[in-house]
Order: C-alpha cells, then structure tokens, then sequence
C-alpha cells in the first residue's frame, strides 16, 4: 500500500507507522526539506527516480514528489479500541461507520475523528469502503493516529461496546435533537451511508437516535459533514 503526498507522509513517519521506502522526484535529490530529513532520522530507505516514473505510480496524481511504500494498513479490533480509552484514563469515544462507500467521505470522517479525541472507528468488512490509498490522502496525515477495527457484523460490535458501559446513539434525520441532550460517559456514535442512511436493522440496537436540525431546503448534509458537527457536539457535551 502507497501513501503519497507531504502531509500524509510526515504524520505516518512521525507515527511509526511502518514504511518500507520512499520513492523522491529526482529534482529534490540534495534538498533537506523536513520529509527528507524525519527519513533519514527514522533510517527509512529513499529511492530518487523522475518525475514521470512517479506519476505513473500514483493513483491520486498529488504525490508532490513523494510516494511511501508502506505494509499494508493495520486494522485493530473493539478491545483494542476500548484498551485506547482505557490507557488515556477517558471514557470510550467510538465511531461506527455503517456503509460509507466513499473513501473521500471516509477520510474526511477519519481526520474529524482524529481531531475530536475519538478513539477508534469501527466498519464493517462488506458493503463498506475499507482503507485504501485515497482515504490514506483523504485524511491528511490522521489515519496514522486512529485506530480502525474492521467486523464482519456491526450489531455484535455494538453489544461488546454495550457490555462495555458504552452508550451507542444513531444518527438519523428521525432522531431527537443533539442540541438538548448531553453526553456522560462511555459513548458511540453510527453514521449511516450517503444515500440510505443507518440502517433498520441496526437502528434496533441503538440505545437512542439523534438528529441535526435543518433550518435549510435540503433535507441532509454529507456524511463527513454531518459527522464533524456531531462528534463536536458530543465532545462539548462531555467536558
């Protein structure tokens, strides 16, 4: 697996992340700028080769010269999630995906999770966008700081986060208002597929469903978007 561009590189050298070698354009063979130099601190191979070798290589086609070959991503399970929390002293923050398809949807939740304190995100193994070279991009760089557990059923993970003291609440346009509850404790969040949403069967393992109130004509906002301003809304609350 490839990771490309500047910030994406640097977080996932500065966390340890495991790269084999960096591919560098050519021109920037003699320049020390800080890739370069976090290389070469953490004896990470580089491998100079033109431009055009580059662009080749890259599936986003904004590597800016740079291309990390890394191992494959590493996904965690639910306990090791959970063990996140616990090692910080915090009560568990936890982010289910229930079939976001779109890895720049995914990345962009990845990095609102990173930002808000979340501990892990758990998706499912199916009808899901699994981690890849886009939503690695997509994230700038915080993917590299956040735990992923990938299940092959979504309402078993939602019990072991159950037995585990941890409020699980949907969030769905049918829901009540986020702004008049406040979150105590151990708790997780679902956010549902761009087009239909949490799914009913999951919806009835749910402990509560919320909603964002729209004052506008569209009826929904992105998913990513709409994460964003729950995780927030939830993080307040919790403080």
């Amino acid at each position: 697996m490839n990771i490309e561009g500047k910030n994406a590189i640097r977080e996932a050298l500065s966390s340890g992340l495991t790269i084999n070698k960096i591919l560098v354009d050519k021109n920037f063979q003699g320049r020390r700028d800080d890739i370069i130099a976090l290389a070469l601190e953490k004896k990470v191979k580089l491998e100079y080769l033109p431009r055009q070798i580059l662009d080749k290589k890259s599936k986003t086609f904004h590597h800016q010269g740079y291309i990390a070959e890394c191992v494959d991503f590493a996904y965690s399970t639910v306990e090791e999630i959970l063990e996140e929390a616990a090692k910080k002293q915090e009560s568990p923050f936890v982010v289910l995906l229930d079939g976001i398809e779109d890895p720049h949807n995914f990345g962009a939740i990845i990095r609102s999770c990173e930002c808000a304190g979340v501990h892990g995100i758990i998706i499912p193994k199916n009808r899901a966008c699994q981690v890849n070279e886009t939503v690695i991009r997509s994230s700038t760089g915080a993917i590299s700081n956040m735990k992923i557990a990938k299940v092959t059923n979504l309402k078993e993970a939602i019990e072991t986060l159950k037995d585990n003291d941890v409020w699980v609440y949907a969030a769905e346009a049918s829901g009540e208002n986020i702004f008049d509850k406040t979150f105590k404790g151990g708790v997780a969040v679902i956010i549902g597929s761009e087009g239909k949403g949490v799914r009913a069967s999951v919806l009835n393992y749910c402990d509560g469903v919320v909603a964002l109130p729209l004052k506008g004509k569209v009826n929904s906002l992105n998913a990513s978007v709409a994460c964003g301003i729950v995780l927030f809304e939830i993080l307040r609350t919790r403080k």
